[in-house]
């Protein structure tokens, strides 16, 4: 068909001809659309950091707060940290800690997961929404409820160890004067607070691996475990990076749990960076040097997400 008769071509009936676009003319209306989240996230997230990453390089306190004077002290907050052992000390047992914390979410995570996978769809709903309320509770209100737990004179968990009768009378135990008890109390409200995300997760990857692939495990002669670590584990694999990343980044930065419960007691006992940050800003009104602190703690956690988005592009790759 020639071009002219292309042209002189009538459209059929019911059918409007097509607008042609010009060429070279965008529309703006998408950035238009975009730019109220624009706005707040410029405001809410840009700007915080950006004000941190400044008064971190200034000697911004409490007269700077009364007076607005203050001076830059250049990399002069980022020498004295990073020569202070209290700040070293605070780092390993930031480090220490949220390695337990992530080992003990994930692998509990993992095992609920799998639990599910074994129950009656009753039972599975249950747990599912047992989860849900305990994922949705307020980690504010959860630390305050998991303090008076542990309560000496009247705490439940008190009473209910003293009843062992394993470990002695627990009844004027108070955890948070014990280095190891506090630990463990703070251990336990955030494995718990944390289990729920990674077992839902890990039940929604582990519901889509294909069940002849199991099947040819059992009838090969594989155990159950065998199915789990050969099968499940390596369909699980990206799911599991990813809940574990997510672990890292949440648990290097808890806070509320470790202030509420011990205020980073006893004798600083539990003062991981988190902690560390907020008492040298705003309990000793250093609010320079605590912005470098947090600065220094952003990059780690930089650093760690670097990782892992490495390994995801290779694990991408190799598929």
């Amino acid at each position: 068909m020639s071009v002219s008769a292309l042209r002189t071509r009538p459209h059929r009936p019911g059918k409007a001809p097509r607008p042609q676009r010009r060429a070279g003319r965008r529309s703006f209306a998408p950035l238009w659309l975009l730019t109220p989240a624009g706005l707040v996230l410029l405001f809410v997230t840009v700007a915080p950091i950006v004000f941190l990453v400044f008064t971190s390089f200034t000697d911004y306190d409490q007269r700077t707060l009364y007076t607005g004077a203050y001076s830059a002290v250049g990399l002069g907050q980022y020498v004295q940290i990073l020569s202070d052992p209290a700040f070293w000390a605070s780092l390993v047992r930031t480090v220490l800690f949220t390695a337990a914390m992530v080992i003990g979410s994930v692998v509990i995570g993992a095992g609920v997961s799998h639990l599910m996978t074994r129950l009656g769809v009753v039972l599975r709903y249950a747990v599912t929404i047992v989860l849900i309320f305990a994922w949705g509770m307020p980690n504010v209100a959860s630390s305050l409820v998991w303090k008076w737990l542990f309560q000496p004179g009247y705490g439940v968990v008190n009473w209910l160890v003293t009843q062992l009768h394993v470990f002695g009378d627990f009844t004027n135990t108070d955890w948070s004067n014990s280095p190891g008890l506090a630990y463990t109390s703070i251990w336990m409200l955030v494995v718990w607070q944390a289990v729920p995300f990674i077992a839902l997760t890990l039940y929604a990857a582990e519901t889509q691996i294909p069940l002849e692939v199991k099947e040819a495990v059992r009838l090969d002669g594989g155990s159950e475990w065998t199915v789990y670590r050969v099968v499940t584990m390596e369909y699980l694999r990206p799911t599991l990076l990813l809940v574990t990343m997510l672990s890292i980044i949440w648990d290097f930065n808890v806070f509320n749990q470790i202030w509420l419960v011990s205020q980073g007691g006893p004798d600083g006992a539990t003062s991981t960076l988190g902690v560390f940050t907020y008492v040298t800003a705003f309990v000793g009104h250093d609010i320079g040097t605590g912005s470098a602190i947090a600065v220094i703690a952003a990059l780690i956690l930089m650093a760690l997400s670097a990782l892992y988005i490495r390994n995801l592009v290779r694990s991408g790759e190799d598929l």
